[in-house]
């Protein structure tokens, strides 16, 4: 039974599991996504999300914090100038894990952990849907059809 065990050692120890974490964490706040299994990333999630809140209030205090976490001092500066403004109206789920399928060489089930607000193509869809909706009903078949009977039937030979 597994009663009261909610984290996932991901077959680490203590030291080596914290020291991976991160790591990750670190790629994730530099490069905004990274492609690793999705154990991994679900542990990462729980990692970094309380991270992220935490930059929400640039502080001295959470400034160490956050250091004592991640331990680059590059990814605090960027955590907490960058992404931090950007995400300042959003409550929470600052994440996205999107799967891509599993690893050729051991079947492990792989994915992408993001960013939310950094993904320049789901932002491109979003703004792209919102602008080019019409309704079903309108089709170039109906605006032509109209145009075909408005043209004047060639003269009659005599």
């Amino acid at each position: 039974m597994r009663h009261n065990k909610k984290i996932n050692h991901l077959g680490r120890t203590h030291s080596h599991r914290g020291a991976m974490l991160s790591n990750m964490a670190s790629s994730l706040i530099k490069h905004k996504r990274i492609f690793t299994t999705t154990a991994k990333a679900k542990a990462l999630r729980k990692y970094v999300e309380p991270l992220i809140t935490r930059s929400k209030d640039d502080t001295t205090h959470s400034r160490r914090t956050v250091f004592s976490y991640l331990q680059d001092k590059n990814a605090v500066t960027e955590l907490f100038k960058e992404i931090s403004q950007k995400i300042a109206n959003r409550p929470g789920g600052y994440t996205r894990i999107i799967k891509t399928g599993n690893r050729l060489g051991d079947n492990a089930s792989m994915c992408f952990i993001e960013l939310v607000d950094y993904d320049e193509n789901m932002l491109k869809g979003a703004a792209a849907k919102k602008t080019s909706r019409t309704r079903r009903s309108r089709s170039k078949k109906t605006t032509a059809a109209p145009a075909e009977a408005e043209v004047p039937a060639a003269p009659a030979a005599e």
